[in-house]
């Protein structure tokens, strides 16, 4: 019997990838605060995931009760087309639209998720590992 890493790991491989992308982006707006005309840009994680979901096939989830609700919901060079322009707060007279406050918010929250997902999955592969081992 063999195991099979994507059914072990799921989405999380994917998502750890569309964060370090984000992390790149979110980056560059930090970095490019005082270019005059720059255009503060995002990727639109949920629509990563969607979009690689949608190519991977729907996602399962299982239910051991007749009482568990649905997951409704839950289940392109992708990142390309889910770059989005940030709309700012407030507008500059240099047309630059980073606000240098929000990008690095954006920033620290994605290093949180990324930090999260990197340990689910680690602690997934742990699983693995001592099930192989027998233990």
């Amino acid at each position: 019997m063999s195991i099979s890493f994507q059914n072990a790991f799921g989405i999380h491989e994917q998502a750890l990838d569309f964060r370090s992308k984000r992390a790149e982006v979110l980056g560059n707006n930090i970095t490019n605060a005082s270019t005059p005309g720059y255009q503060a840009r995002d990727l639109d994680f949920g629509a990563l995931l969607a979009a690689q979901q949608k190519q991977n096939g729907p996602f399962e989830l299982e239910t051991t009760r007749s009482q568990h609700l649905a997951a409704e919901g839950v289940g392109t060079d992708a990142v390309s087309q889910s770059l989005r322009y940030r709309i700012p707060n407030q507008p500059s007279l240099d047309q630059n639209t980073v606000d240098e406050q929000l990008e690095q918010a954006k920033y620290a929250e994605n290093a949180l998720q990324f930090q999260a997902s990197f340990t689910l999955l680690n602690n997934k592969f742990k699983g693995l590992v001592t099930a192989i081992r027998g233990e």
